[in-house]
């Protein structure tokens, strides 16, 4: 393969603001060279590649700019060529020193191109609340480096900028103070609107606004580090009535969303549209059944007429039967039964397979299920779950004199999680409970002692039944539900503080 390098902009945190382009060139990496304030979240776009942490943080340079080039171009020559990304906070030619590693490509030949990014410049700014420009308070704009004001032979002759409505300052916490002193004495009004922002369009995010004259007081009573950007303009006036980002209703608020290392993120998203904080713990992962003879024989059976009846409870026991059909040279024309589905996901995920359900619960739930299946005394009928499915059902079932088969499936098993991951989690607010396997999951880990939301009842009962004693309960088995309780419960939480 020929070598060829991507130089990519990530943009300034938010990883949603990563263009389409850039998504596309990570999937297609084989090496990724990230930096500081890049998000790592980005990375899982590109899961076969060799990931280098090359970033500069501060002051404190981890690696040298000129090392960053020279490794660009080595990775990009490794083994007759491939395909490299440099994943660059912000967009890689404002102040990114994305054209001197597109100048070290050239020298050695080798092909690139540039994925701009968006620019904290005007991203931060926006999800603060600030225009760059709007119309009677500001028509023009420069970007500048505070690192300028490091130099001894200062480059920047703030005089020449005293015409520009707007100066937006990157990198510039360590040298705000010699910043203002410099326009003061070029002539910029002491009440000019100043604001700074850190860790901009993120969670973390945190804004002042101030003016010219005591923003830098304001920054330093902030505890506001870097990374941070500083505007000054009469646009930062608009933060006290257009902020959107920091005041949405879970902004800043840290919840835990349990899932399979398999599971999707809909939740997270969900979560972070209203502005929280989102850590996502694989608490549980799944792997094919301890006993495939007996599932083999179970599903051979599905075609003979053993069965009436066979329920399906979760989407994994729908992609793992399917799986071992595969394996067994069969697919959806073994089902000779009826086919029961606990909720849409499980039955979206059935028709994929084209099975569509005979029958499908009022209401997403194993007890739901076990009382409205219409089946008789004389139907059999066979469960395929995993080991540690909930006897919700089977007591339903038991209840009404019908006959139940229960086949493991597939297995649910603990995860393992880093230190990192462990300390996280122990700070959060909130933790989130799809299912009773991962309510056990998380009391096994790190014990009890959290206030949780569940989607359902039957989640309750398993959360309660093994020791957690502050529960809720989404209103609807559904995740705009369970966002919903989310924030009720934290809304409550700040209230009484």
């Amino acid at each position: 393969m020929r070598a060829f390098v991507s130089l990519i902009g990530a943009g300034p945190g938010d990883p949603g603001l990563l263009t389409l382009k850039g998504k596309l060139r990570l999937e297609q990496a084989e090496v990724v060279l990230y930096d500081y304030l890049s998000s790592l979240e980005l990375l899982k776009y590109a899961p076969r590649a060799e990931k280098i942490f090359v970033g500069k943080k501060g002051f404190s340079e981890y690696i040298s700019q000129e090392d960053i080039n020279a490794l660009v171009v080595t990775k990009a020559l490794e083994g007759g060529g491939k395909r490299v990304v440099r994943l660059k906070g912000g967009d890689p030619y404002v102040f990114g020193r994305g054209g001197e590693e597109a100048e070290a490509c050239l020298e050695r030949s080798i092909p690139f191109e540039v994925v701009p990014g968006v620019t904290s410049a005007i991203a931060a700014l926006a999800y603060a609340g600030i225009p760059i420009t709007h119309r009677g308070a500001g028509s023009s704009f420069s970007v500048l480096t505070g690192n300028e004001m490091l130099r001894d032979d200062e480059k920047l002759d703030y005089r020449s900028h005293a015409g520009i409505d707007t100066l937006v300052f990157l990198m510039g916490v360590r040298t705000l103070p010699k910043i203002v002193a410099k326009l003061l004495e070029a002539g910029r009004d002491p009440q000019t609107p100043a604001a700074t922002v850190q860790w901009g369009t993120t969670t973390r995010q945190k804004a002042v606004l101030a003016t010219l004259e005591t923003i830098v007081e304001a920054v330093e009573q902030a505890g506001i580090e870097a990374p941070a950007i500083t505007v000054v303009g009469e646009v930062a006036r608009y933060r006290q009535t257009l902020r959107w980002f920091d005041t949405l209703p879970l902004f800043g608020r840290r919840v835990a969303v349990t899932r399979t290392r398999e599971g999707n993120s809909r939740l997270k998203e969900l979560l972070e549209a209203r502005g929280a904080d989102v850590l996502e713990v694989p608490l549980i992962r799944f792997a094919p059944s301890s006993d495939p003879q007996t599932l083999h024989r179970t599903l051979s059976e599905l075609s003979s007429g053993g069965y009436t009846w066979t329920l399906f409870t979760s989407q994994q026991a729908v992609e793992e039967t399917f799986a071992q059909l595969e394996e067994m040279g069969q697919d959806a024309r073994v089902f000779r039964t009826r086919v029961a589905s606990v909720g849409p996901a499980t039955s979206a995920a059935l028709e994929a397979h084209g099975i569509r359900p005979d029958f499908v619960a009022s209401k997403p739930g194993a007890v739901h299920l076990g009382r409205e299946l219409p089946a008789r005394a004389e139907h059999r009928i066979l469960h395929l779950t995993s080991q540690q499915a909930e006897d919700a059902l089977e007591r339903e079932l038991h209840a009404r004199s019908l006959t139940y088969t229960r086949v493991e499936a597939y297995q649910t098993l603990s995860a393992e999680l880093d230190t990192d991951t462990l300390e996280q989690l122990r700070k959060a607010e909130l933790v989130t409970l799809a299912s009773g396997s991962a309510a056990r999951a998380l009391a096994e880990l790190v014990g009890t002692d959290f206030e949780v939301v569940t989607m359902g009842p039957q989640t309750e009962e398993a959360a309660r039944a093994v020791g957690f004693a502050r529960t809720w309960v989404a209103e609807d088995a559904t995740l705009e539900a369970l966002v919903d309780k989310v924030e009720e419960v934290l809304g409550n939480a700040s209230s009484s503080v």
